[in-house]
């Protein structure tokens, strides 16, 4: 293989490991900018590709671990003398920067889950005093469907920490369910289901109330 092949498949597999990294994920990226922007509707359009992530995620580290490997291995004599003959200073899209760059930027999308609660405000409610009678308190279940990972929980909570009268918000993509504690007289269990739905575009498929506050 002449400099100039081995140079274009290294470019042709950076932009590869790239594009497979980012469409690995957009099931967990999708979700959390659709909240941010309000266009809840578009939150679950690509959660069909979850069972397809972890083969996504194997072929990036491949692709882009045979553009290391074409940037590092050690030339041939033959390699040395056509890079001679051409005198060409590779540019920077072809180089190991560019390279390091692609990575960086790929292992922070595989990873996307694990830290985009940072994209979310603290609606928790903090350290804001809410006065509540006890028995107006409730807890309930929420079965939603199309959460598939911890991006959509933070999509779920958000949406249901930002309706007037609930006091606790917590969601398991893995179980499909939320769990919120809320004041009755302020809002109901429907109310947060529709308020779920619109924000995220997922599907609240059972609404249980689990406990009543004595």
């Amino acid at each position: 293989m002449n400099n100039s092949s081995q140079t274009n498949t290294s470019s042709k597999s950076i932009g590869a490991g790239l594009l497979v990294a980012i469409t690995a994920s957009l099931c967990c990226i999708t979700p959390v900018f659709a909240t941010l922007a309000g266009i809840g509707g578009l939150a679950a359009t690509f959660s069909w590709m979850e069972p397809f992530r972890p083969y996504l995620i194997g072929i990036t580290i491949l692709v882009l671990g045979f553009a290391w490997y074409q940037k590092l291995r050690p030339r041939t004599q033959e390699e040395i003398e056509c890079a001679c003959e051409e005198d060409e200073k590779p540019s920077f899209w072809q180089s190991r920067k560019f390279l390091g760059i692609v990575t960086v930027f790929a292992v922070l999308m595989l990873a996307f889950p694990s830290y985009s609660g940072i994209f979310f405000l603290d609606n928790s409610k903090g350290d804001k005093v809410i006065v509540v009678k006890k028995s107006d308190i409730l807890n309930a279940e929420l079965n939603i469907k199309g959460m598939t990972c911890t991006g959509c929980e933070h999509s779920v909570n958000a949406a249901l920490n930002i309706s007037e009268g609930v006091l606790e918000a917590s969601s398991s993509y893995e179980s499909g369910i939320s769990t919120v504690k809320f004041d009755q007289t302020k809002v109901s269990v429907d109310q947060l289901a529709t308020n779920v739905e619109e924000a995220t575009g997922y599907k609240v498929t059972e609404k249980n109330i689990i406990q009543r506050k004595p």
